[in-house]
Order: structure tokens, then sequence, then C-alpha cells
């Protein structure tokens, strides 16, 4: 599956970073994690610090799917208002979601600090109505996270204008976000864990799975058996194969990112994620070394060619939408490029496992634009699930609220 086209700007920052090898042996271990990007990484480091026996297999070269094109926006904001998810499950369970997402940004800043130089910087999060008629949704979703603690400010167009440089009919100013190299930090996250013991491969693809009561046998296409006591399935938009039905649908997205630009023009988009609500929706952040990286043009494309035809026409439609929203910035592409990503009727992931295989089978599938936030939340389900401890979230991320 390929799930990229064009330059991703932190495959083409960071090169490869580091050789792993393939699996050419056969292999026993307490967990094999099946997925080498950020989501892999992620649960990985979380299952070894527990304790965990654990092998990584990845397909491609570490990295090189999904992580390589993210964008790399955290936000404890889901694509689904809490207004709305509230609507669907109640709102103990939204705010619940929204207060996890929260939550591992806090746990992401400290992984981050301890990996280090991984790019990673606390931001706001700047969410603009982009026309008139949405303000009033705008506002009832502020009044809702005012209302159960979460830190977030409102912002009427003159004091949004004077601020950011743009006029929207209003803004709601969240204050817990932040950004990262998405693809750095799965490197980084797998070398650490490589020095500690943990094995990590590449260029592996796994093409059977067979779980039974005390166990998962995996088969790779290079003809080595894995046996584990846990499989955790952690491919990014690839894990939907493994499943039956179908639980979330591909699109593709787009994005480019500009030569660093002034420090001073860029003002507090230095330190601010923007984004509006229009779906899809226009998402704007910087880099580590001062480029504006913008985002959107979603469309349901799902074919690697025809998004690969797309790309350029796409970053020269983003780029003309930042211009006209900021036009005292000077916006050219540096490099664009597009990406798969994966949507849940309810902007939620699944985590857990699913009847198909059984119980030694676990399902990590952080798909919507908080993939790499529910990635985190990911690493602290399959752990506690694992161990046999209940989580929060145990019940609403898994296969059952669709039952609900």
């Amino acid at each position: 599956m390929d799930l990229k086209s064009g330059y991703p700007f932190w495959a083409v920052k960071n090169g490869l970073m580091h050789a792993f090898p393939a699996l050419q042996s056969d292999l026993r271990c307490e967990v094999a994690v099946v997925g080498g990007g950020i989501t892999g990484a992620l649960i990985a480091d979380a299952l070894a610090a527990a304790g965990h026996e654990v092998a990584v297999i990845e397909q491609r070269d570490i990295g090189w799917g999904s992580t390589a094109a993210s964008t790399a926006l955290l936000q404890y904001e889901i694509d689904t208002h809490l207004v709305d998810l509230a609507e669907r499950y109640g709102e103990a369970d939204a705010v619940a979601a929204y207060r996890g997402c929260a939550e591992a940004i806090d746990s992401l800043r400290a992984l981050a600090g301890a990996v280090r130089d991984v790019g990673f910087a606390r931001t706001g999060s700047l969410y603009y109505a982009s026309r008139q008629r949405d303000r009033d949704a705008l506002e009832a979703e502020f009044s809702l996270r005012r209302r159960h603690g979460f830190d977030v400010r409102w912002l009427e167009p003159e004091p949004l204008l004077a601020r950011y440089g743009f006029r929207a009919p209003a803004a709601m100013l969240s204050a817990t976000a932040a950004q990262v190299d998405p693809y750095r930090f799965t490197y980084r996250l797998l070398m650490r864990l490589l020095r500690g013991g943990t094995r990590v491969f590449d260029r592996s693809r796994v093409t059977s799975i067979a779980a039974t009561t005390r166990g998962v046998t995996l088969q790779t296409a290079e003809g080595a058996t894995v046996r584990a006591g846990h499989v955790v399935l952690a491919a990014g938009y690839a894990t939907q194969q493994w499943l039956g039905p179908r639980v979330a649908r591909n699109r593709s997205s787009y994005a480019f990112v500009t030569d660093p630009l002034d420090a001073d023009a860029l003002g507090p988009l230095r330190r601010t994620l923007v984004w509006e609500s229009a779906r899809p929706y226009l998402y704007l952040r910087t880099t580590q070394d001062g480029r504006l990286l913008a985002g959107g043009e979603d469309d349901a494309i799902d074919r690697p060619a025809r998004r690969d035809a797309r790309v350029d026409r796409k970053a020269r439609r983003i780029a003309a939408k930042v211009g006209a929203l900021l036009p005292h910035l000077d916006i050219a592409p540096a490099f664009s490029w597009g990406g798969t990503f994966a949507e849940t009727a309810d902007g939620l992931p699944f985590i857990g496992p699913h009847r198909q295989y059984g119980p030694r089978v676990v399902f990590v599938m952080a798909y919507g634009g908080n993939g790499i936030t529910y990635s985190m939340i990911g690493a602290g389900l399959v752990s506690a699930y694992l161990a046999r401890r209940r989580h929060p979230l145990q019940a609403l991320f898994g296969f059952g609220r669709l039952e609900r």
C-alpha cells in the first residue's frame, strides 16, 4: 500500500537515520508490534517500559509510511466537535475523550523531552470560523469546553486581526497543543529501544496471522515465522487489510512547506497551530527552522497514481488559500506531498481486540486528525490491556462502541 506522494519534508530533512535489519530467521517474543511508524514506536516504547519483551516488524523502511507524510499537529481537539460527540455518546464520554487527548499531549511532551531532539514544541491551537454561519456552532463548542474546564479563549474579529494578521467571524484559542517532527521522533524512539534490547526489523512484510487461545503466529513474505504471546497491529492505514469489517474510509490529504520565513513576519504563528471550521479544513503550523507548513484540500482519492498526479495542483490551491488568509507572508511551496489518511464515522480511533481474532491480537487504528495523540493514548490502552487493568477509554475507543 503506497501511502504517500511527492516529497514529504520530514524524510527529505532527516534522510535515512538508521539502518535496521530485515527479519531473516524465526523469532519468538512476548509481544510482536506490527508497524514501525510513530504508532508502533510509541506502543513498543510503552510496552518495553512495562517490562514486556517486544519485537517491532515493519514492511518498509522505518517511518517510511504515513509517518513521513504526517503534518504532526498535536491537538486534544478531535475532528468531531465536543458538542457533536456528546450528542452521540453522552457528555461524560465525550469529555473523557477530549481530556484523554489533552493528557496525551502532556505524555508526548515528557517522552519527547526524554528522547530529545525531535522538534517538539508546545503551541496554542487557533480554531477559527471560516464563515459567519459557523460562528454559532463555534460559540456553542467554546461554551461547552469552558464549562468542563478546558483552557480556551474567545477572540472577536478585531483582536484576532490584531494578533494573528487575518480576519474571521470569530475564533477559539486553546492553550493545549504542540507540534513535533514525527519521522525523527519515530527513529529516535526505536533507536533508543534497540539500544535497550528491543528487536526492531524493517523490510519484513507480514503475510498471515493465526491466533489461538495460547498465542499468535505470524508469517512473513520472506519466510520467517514469528511466534508471540500477543500481537499489536499498529501498521497505520494498512492495518485495515487485517480486519474483515470496514470501520474507516481512506482519503488523501495534501501539504507543503515553505522555505524558512522571517520570524517577525510569522509573529505568534511560530507557536500556534491554525485550522478552520470548513470541511475539509485548511491547517497551518511552523517547523523548528521557521518554515510554514500548510495542508488541506482533502479528497476521496485512494489510488496512489491519481494522488501522485494531484500533488502540485493541490499545493498551489493550498498556497492560494494561505496567501489570501495571510497576504503579508511570501507563500511559495518548497516541498509538497500528499498522503493517505483514514476517517471513522465518529472521528474516534479503534483500539483493542476484535472478535475476528480473539483476545491475543490487539488493533491500534489511530485514525483521524489526531493520529499521534490517539497513538499515545493507544500505548496506554494496550499496556493496560496486557496488564489486565481497566482503562477509562477502553469501552469508548474499542470496537464495542459500534453496537451502542
